[in-house]
């Protein structure tokens, strides 16, 4: 049924209502959403903390992550302020038995404003391990600001990073308009 009359009590919300016209201020768009993985390897380097390759755009609604070489960042386009939830899972091979340490860095302006450390204990006795860790952040970022992603390890030589259904990967969605 149409609304024709609120009574001053309240509205029966028993009852359905068939609303015509525009609603506002109801919710929020959560954009610019990004979802970046690796398509092609990329080796990192021992003991070094390395920016992740994201050559690979899956879903940018605001254009705004640059999958360029030695670039691979997302930049806050203009009127998109606001609070942010990132997700970066990262993975590398390991061949080795070794007890050894993986971090994922998220670097906001060029400094690490969140990150995950994982060890591998060395007890693993697949032919080919995978070592890796996922990192979560949720934080503010102005117009302008860009984020950044690295992955370190200790592995003991320089690695391949996943490719596959394993592969690095990152999600950053706006949740909120400043």
């Amino acid at each position: 049924m149409a609304i024709t009359k609120i009574q001053s009590e309240s509205l029966n919300l028993a009852d359905t209502y068939d609303f015509t016209g525009t609603v506002t201020g109801a919710g929020e768009s959560n954009t610019p959403l990004v979802s970046v993985k690796m398509s092609g390897g990329q080796t990192t380097t021992d003991a070094t903390h390395t920016l992740v390759a994201f050559n690979s755009v899956d879903i940018d609604t605001d254009s705004a992550f640059d999958n360029t070489a030695t670039n691979y960042k997302f930049t806050v386009p203009a009127g998109k302020a606001g609070t942010y939830m990132i997700t970066y899972m990262a993975t590398s091979f390991n061949e080795q038995s070794q007890t050894i340490q993986v971090q994922g860095h998220i670097y906001k302006n060029g400094s690490t404003v969140a990150y995950q450390r994982q060890r591998n204990d060395g007890t693993n006795t697949q032919t080919t391990r995978h070592a890796g860790t996922t990192v979560h952040w949720v934080g503010d970022l102005s117009v302008g600001d860009y984020i950044q992603f690295y992955y370190y390890h200790d592995i003991g030589a320089d690695v391949p990073q996943l490719q596959g259904s394993q592969q690095s990967r990152a999600t950053i969605m706006r949740i909120k308009a400043s």
